[in-house]
C-alpha cells in the first residue's frame, strides 16, 4: 500500500536527454541543455579570440587581446569617459525610442484595424522605409543644425516606419471571430480596439519594438560618427582615427552588452506583463 504508483514513478524519474532533442521543431529545450548552449554562445567566441591573439602572432593594432581590451575599458572607466559616452548614447536612444513608440503603435494599430487607413498610409510608409535613413543626414543637418535634434530625428525616421508596419501586420492577424464576438456581446468599436485588439497584439507589439531597437542603436552610432562631441559612436570614431583598436573593441562590446540587456528586458516584459497570452500554439 505504501508503494508509489507506477504512473507517478514514471513522472518523477529523471529522464535522459535524447540527443535528437537538439533538432526538435517548436519544442522547449531541457533547462540544462538550454543553459549550456547559452554559456557556449558567449564563451566559445571569446575563447577563440584569446587563442588567436595569444598564439597567432597578430599585430595588436589589428586585433588586440581580451586582456588589452579589458585594460582599455578600465582606463576609460577610471577617467569617466566611457560612462559619459554611454549616457549620451542612451539618452538619444531613449528619447528617439519614446517618440517612435508614442506615434508608431497607435498608427500601426489603426492601419491594421481599418482598411481605409491602411490604404491611405501603407503605400507611403512602404516607399519611405526603403530609403536608407543615413541618407537623410545632410537634410537633417541642413534643417535642424548639428545639435541633438538631428540625431534623435534620424532615429525616429529610421525606426518609425518599420515599427508602424510591423505593428500593422500583427493587428491584421487578429482572428475576425474575436471582433465579431465583441459586437455580438454589445461591444462598440472603441471597446473592440482597446479591450480586444490591443491586448491580443500587445506581445507582438513589444516584440516588434525589441527587434527595431537594434536599428535605433545602429542609427545613433551613425549619427555620432558624423557630428557629436560625446557618445559611443564618437568614441569609436576617435579611436579609429588614432588606431586605438582596443578602445574600438571597448565601444563595440559596451554597445553589444547594452543591446543584449535591452533584449532580455523586453523578453522579460513580454513574459511577465502578458502572462495571459499563450506563447505556444
Amino acid at each position: 500500500m505504501n508503494e508509489t504508483p507506477k504512473s507517478i514513478r514514471e513522472f518523477i524519474r529523471p529522464r535522459k536527454v535524447n540527443s535528437s532533442v537538439f533538432w526538435q521543431i517548436a519544442e522547449e529545450l531541457p533547462p540544462r541543455l538550454n543553459a549550456a548552449l547559452i554559456v557556449t554562445s558567449i564563451f566559445l567566441p571569446f575563447s577563440l579570440w584569446w587563442v588567436v591573439t595569444t598564439f597567432g602572432h597578430i599585430d595588436t593594432k589589428f586585433l588586440p587581446s581580451p586582456a588589452q581590451v579589458a585594460t582599455a575599458f578600465t582606463r576609460l572607466w577610471g577617467t569617466g569617459e566611457i560612462q559619459k559616452d554611454t549616457m549620451a548614447s542612451l539618452w538619444r536612444i531613449g528619447v528617439g525610442a519614446l517618440l517612435v513608440g508614442l506615434f508608431s503603435i497607435p498608427i500601426g494599430v489603426l492601419m491594421g484595424s481599418f482598411a481605409s487607413i491602411r490604404a491611405l498610409l501603407e503605400p507611403l510608409f512602404g516607399l519611405i522605409r526603403y530609403m536608407p535613413a543615413p541618407a537623410f543626414i545632410p537634410l537633417l543637418i541642413l534643417y535642424l543644425g548639428i545639435g541633438e535634434e538631428p540625431k534623435i530625428t534620424l532615429i525616429f525616421v529610421g525606426v518609425f516606419f518599420f515599427n508602424s508596419l510591423m505593428v500593422m501586420d500583427t493587428v491584421k492577424f487578429v482572428p475576425k471571430e474575436l471582433i465579431e464576438s465583441t459586437y455580438i456581446l454589445g461591444g462598440t468599436r472603441r471597446s473592440a480596439l482597446l479591450q480586444v485588439i490591443f491586448p491580443h497584439v500587445l506581445p507582438g507589439i513589444l516584440d516588434a519594438f525589441r527587434i527595431n531597437l537594434a536599428a535605433a542603436w545602429q542609427l545613433v552610432i551613425v549619427s555620432e560618427l558624423i557630428a557629436a562631441t560625446e557618445g559611443l559612436g564618437r568614441r569609436i570614431s576617435v579611436a579609429g582615427r588614432f588606431l586605438k583598436t582596443d578602445e574600438i573593441f571597448v565601444g563595440l562590446i559596451v554597445i553589444g552588452a547594452i543591446g543584449l540587456s535591452f533584449d532580455l528586458f523586453f523578453q522579460a516584459m513580454i513574459r511577465f506583463s502578458c502572462q495571459w497570452a499563450s506563447q505556444k500554439q
